[in-house]
């Protein structure tokens, strides 16, 4: 009896331990279950990856501006490319067409009106002749440049707005009204410009110090803005009233973006930790941060780039320059006095998320690599984009040191032959939505919306079906037939193929040499009769 007792007990311990494991292992699937459901999200856009353009497609030669100032100092439209250059006795930028990639001629015509440095250049998002300039002259010039582009140096203005004190450091555009322009300087105060009259209508002083950044909402009826500070602001940018403020005394805010109509604002800066760093922010309540993210340690600052049509949101870096101490700027180094220079750090890469109204907020995707530094980038509107290759987004990177602008493509990986309308919404044209005096007088429209399928381009059938021998031959020489071999048959194979088109060369270069003789003394023969 007690040893069939004994084995009921030990049935009974080792069935309860089962029972255990097994409910044990369906709690951890749930869990793992639930995480996974909660961490990752399917997205059409999680593949999209950064194509760097080839040197047939890059501008070489360019003098870009070695001037310290956090910008882009590049602009872009579907015309022209337009980049602050170097230059003696005043600011000038370079303006070269598009469509005319390549070396640069030194003496390429320049905008060259300002009496100081330029600092910022902006294109009108309604008309692609037309360009703003501001400069340490304290002005801001709107210039026409003619279709082609320049054959001369221009220095006449199109209009010349005096009414800052001091530098004037950012300009920005209204997103839906040609006739607004907004400038802020280094007095700390934002005017508003009515280009239809060519008069400031509207001063903001509400900054106690420098203004790092400022971005319009969709319709323009908002202006975020961040200074030096470090502090954020939403504003009425037709009665000048702060709206909405966020102290932020733990980090230091460098750059703002409105994230379309999420009512959501993004900014960039560094941390307490002195990292980089970029936070969401509900745009009708500031008092705190919806979400923040830690970056990377580096010093440059990040520039956020955003696509309302795609809800993707770019990172990109920009090259620091690292002061040297005044202790160390020389060095002796046995009987040599080395002098210590500063040089150009930075990264150049650029990191890509997608912007969600629900949590996690932001979805990282991927990030372009690149070991050159970018001072600044250019973005082309949407209606500049290739859509028939995918392609969502587009950047021009200036590399400072190669004097080089490289166009940057992101591009969704898909073969189709159609018109991919999930991935090209209806997005802003050149049209303008209101007036300078309708905006003024309180009314606020969103931007007048335009198709990109008239500018799809359908690949061609005749191409596709081309034969393997027509797409492996360039310039006479079969690609697929001059593989390295692999085998010692592949080979002697190779070899004596070789051979064989040595020897027929040799033939034809013989006959050619007898050819040549025979021309000679029919030639000789022709002269003495």
């Amino acid at each position: 009896m007690c040893v069939i007792y004994s084995l009921c007990l030990s049935l009974h311990y080792f069935s309860s331990r089962r029972s255990f494991g097994a409910q044990k292992e369906q709690i951890f699937m749930t869990k793992v279950k639930m995480s996974w459901h909660s961490m990752y999200k399917s997205s059409k856009f999680r593949h999209v990856y950064g194509k760097a353009g080839s040197r047939e497609q890059c501008y070489e030669g360019i003098p870009i501006t070695h001037s310290v100032h956090d910008n882009h100092f590049c602009a872009v439209n579907p015309k022209f490319l337009a980049v602050v250059t170097e230059s003696a006795g005043g600011g000038a930028f370079l303006v070269i067409p598009l469509h005319k990639p390549g070396r640069i001629d030194p003496h390429h015509p320049k905008v060259c009106g300002h009496q100081g440095s330029v600092m910022d250049i902006r294109w009108s998002p309604f008309m692609d002749n037309i360009i703003a300039s501001s400069s340490e002259d304290c002005t801001v010039r709107i210039w026409q440049i003619p279709d082609g582009g320049l054959r001369r140096n221009m220095t006449e203005a199109l209009m010349i707005l005096i009414g800052h004190s001091r530098r004037v450091g950012l300009i920005e555009w209204h997103p839906t009204c040609s006739g607004i322009l907004l400038s802020a300087g280094y007095d700390c105060k934002i005017l508003i410009w009515n280009l239809e009259e060519g008069v400031a209508v509207k001063m903001i002083d509400s900054h106690p110090d420098v203004i790092l950044c400022m971005s319009f909402n969709t319709d323009g009826s908002l202006l975020a803005t961040s200074c030096k500070d470090k502090k954020l602001r939403i504003i009425d940018p037709r009665s000048g009233k702060v709206l909405q403020e966020a102290d932020c005394k733990s980090t230091r805010v460098n750059r703002v973006v409105f994230l379309g109509n999420l009512k959501r604002v993004l900014t960039t800066g560094v941390s307490r930790w002195n990292t980089r760093q970029i936070a969401l922010w509900d745009q009708e309540d500031l008092s705190a941060p919806i979400t923040e993210e830690e970056i990377d340690g580096l010093s440059g600052v990040l520039f956020p780039f955003y696509d309302a049509d795609t809800h993707m949101l770019y990172l990109a870096g920009k090259v620091s320059h690292s002061p040297v101490k005044q202790s160390e700027a020389c060095r002796t180094v046995g009987h040599l006095t080395v002098e210590m220079v500063s040089h150009p750090q930075g990264d150049g890469n650029i990191r890509y998320y997608e912007v969600s109204p629900e949590k996690p907020f932001l979805q990282f995707l991927m990030e372009f690599r690149s070991p050159a530094p970018q001072k600044g980038l250019g973005v082309m509107p949407k209606r500049g984009m290739d859509v028939s290759e995918c392609e969502i987004f587009r950047f021009y990177k200036l590399v400072t040191l190669k004097g080089l602008v490289e166009p940057i493509s992101m591009i969704v990986p898909r073969r189709s032959e159609t018109y991919q309308e999930d991935i090209f919404p209806m997005t802003a044209g050149t049209e303008s939505a209101l007036s300078a005096a309708e905006w003024l007088s309180g009314i606020d429209r969103g931007p007048q919306l335009i198709s990109l399928k008239e500018a799809y381009k359908r690949p061609n059938p005749a191409g596709l079906r081309a034969s393997k021998r027509d797409r492996r031959t360039v310039k006479g020489i079969d690609l697929l037939e001059n593989i390295t071999p692999n085998t010692d048959k592949e080979l002697l194979k190779m070899v004596f193929k070789q051979q064989d088109e040595i020897r027929k060369l040799k033939d034809e270069l013989g006959e050619k040499d007898e050819r040549i003789r025979q021309l000679e003394l029919e030639l000789k023969n022709l002269r003495n009769t």
